[in-house]
């Protein structure tokens, strides 16, 4: 049985990079008396995979990782086990059964996250809303990206799958996974060139508000929380 966990990270805990993270959730699966499974062999640990690792500095409104069951266990029972154990800066939202299938893990199937990017804090230029809108206006936005063997050119335009201004700063919502993978802060770092403005004056605040997967028809994004339902009762 297997279970999609979401949760929220903000605070000072943004901070703490991905294997802080992976070690804060096998002491709550502790600590929660989670009836998580294990591998096997000599060295046995706790079966759990996370969609896509945080940038450390990001704070998230969705972030997910599945894991192995035992047995059943009831959702909002599971939630509020686990978020006892938690500390600020951590916050459980959701404990719900995927289905089966191997190729169903968040990893797997992730194709896309949207960000809310906070340009408060850098000095933007007057009018760089409109500089924005005709940026993205651009049929082709060509970056040098780097690999570990070489770099290349890339379009990273049709990776944008939506963006809006917002009072509250910059809504993207890029492409992301195993395949295709953009990060918001390439897309500003590039925009930012293009008005002149350097990077280390480009002091951005990013949030990842939320992860998705294609639907059944392969064309609609889903959040990956949909893609689960609750758990009733603990199975003993």
């Amino acid at each position: 049985m297997k279970a999609r966990i979401k949760f929220k990270k903000y605070g000072a805990l943004r901070f703490i990079g991905h294997l802080d993270v992976m070690r804060f959730f096998q002491k709550v699966m502790r600590r929660a008396e989670i009836p998580i499974a294990f591998t096997g062999g000599f060295s046995p640990h706790m079966i759990m995979s996370f969609a896509s690792p945080l940038g450390i500095g990001l704070s998230s409104e969705g972030e997910y990782f599945d894991i192995e069951l035992t047995r059943q266990i009831d959702s909002a029972e599971a939630v509020r086990r686990m978020n006892e154990a938690c500390v600020e800066g951590i916050e459980v939202i959701s404990f719900r059964q995927i289905r089966e299938e191997k190729k169903m893990t968040g990893m797997t199937i992730l194709a896309g996250a949207d960000y809310l990017v906070d340009v408060s804090g850098s000095p933007m230029p007057e009018g760089w809303e409109e500089k924005f809108r005709e940026f993205m206006a651009q049929p082709e936005i060509k970056v040098i990206k780097q690999t570990k063997r070489s770099e290349r050119e890339v379009d990273i335009r049709p990776q944008i799958f939506r963006w809006e201004l917002r009072e509250e700063g910059i809504y993207l919502q890029l492409a992301a996974g195993s395949s295709q993978n953009l990060k918001p802060d390439l897309v500003m770092d590039t925009f930012c060139r293009s008005l002149g403005l350097a990077e280390e004056d480009a002091k951005f605040a990013y949030c990842r508000l939320e992860m998705y997967a294609y639907g059944e028809d392969g064309k609609e994004l889903v959040t990956l929380e949909s893609l689960g339902w609750d758990m009733e009762g603990d199975g003993e």
